[in-house]
């Protein structure tokens, strides 16, 4: 929620900029379709960063092809949003001086940015690998359904869910499979207060259920952003 109440809040900062732009009558056409053009790109990586298939309903469902796939990877990892995301994960880590054994300071801030992206990383690569395989594909379609708890409850189900090439959703193989390596796969580099395999288990069962929580936000997000996307008249 940390995370979505700051990307609002650079949305606001984008949509404030537009403004303050269309409030001088002898601005350059160039000028305004650069900024139109900066937020429209910043809105693509919000959706990138969620792993959304932007404004796209349910029902307009098309399959990816490898090489589509393979820009969504390589766009996922590129993100700037992604190491704003990690930065912040890491600067929380740090406030709570998690793990112990990782000292304060810059130092320590490194080793908690590193383990995050690791963690990142693996789990990207691994979802990005198992749903070429199995074609899966794991972004976010909005519902088209009206009506809140319609809405909500397609959201949540879809958490753990992910589409065939034929438009069919199934349990998510690819989703868990790198959530999962994510998780364990960072014992191998944390120091021992989290070293176990316990530990593991915890961590995937809180980002398996941040990600099932916050596909309620992501069914509301394009409405959410599309006065920023929306081009203003002086």
């Amino acid at each position: 929620m940390r995370l979505c109440a700051s990307i609002l809040c650079l949305l606001v900062a984008g949509s404030v900029g537009g403004y303050a732009q269309d409030a001088v009558p002898d601005a350059q056409e160039s000028t305004e379709a650069s900024t139109s053009k900066e937020q429209s790109k910043f809105v693509g990586n919000v959706f990138n960063l969620f792993n959304m298939a932007g404004t796209v309903k349910a029902e307009d469902f098309r399959a990816m092809n490898q090489a589509e796939r393979n820009k969504l990877y390589v766009s996922s990892m590129i993100n700037p949003l992604s190491f704003v995301r990690v930065a912040a994960s890491a600067g929380i880590d740090q406030a709570k001086d998690k793990p112990l054994e990782w000292e304060q300071g810059a130092s320590g801030y490194g080793k908690r940015f590193a383990n995050i992206f690791g963690q990142y990383s693996v789990q990207r690569t691994v979802s990005y690998g198992l749903g070429s395989a199995l074609h899966e594909d794991n972004r976010y379609f909005n519902s088209g359904k009206h009506g809140f708890w319609p809405r909500a409850g397609y959201a949540l189900s879809s958490g753990v869910l992910a589409r065939h090439d034929d438009g069919t959703l199934h349990l998510s193989f690819s989703q868990l499979g790198g959530v999962a390596s994510g998780a364990f796969l960072a014992r191998a580099w944390l120091p021992t207060s989290q070293a176990d395999m316990g530990d593991a288990a915890v961590s995937f069962g809180i980002t398996m259920g941040t990600n099932i929580g916050f596909s309620a936000v992501k069914e509301f997000l394009p409405e959410l952003v599309r006065p920023f996307t929306r081009k203003r008249k002086p």
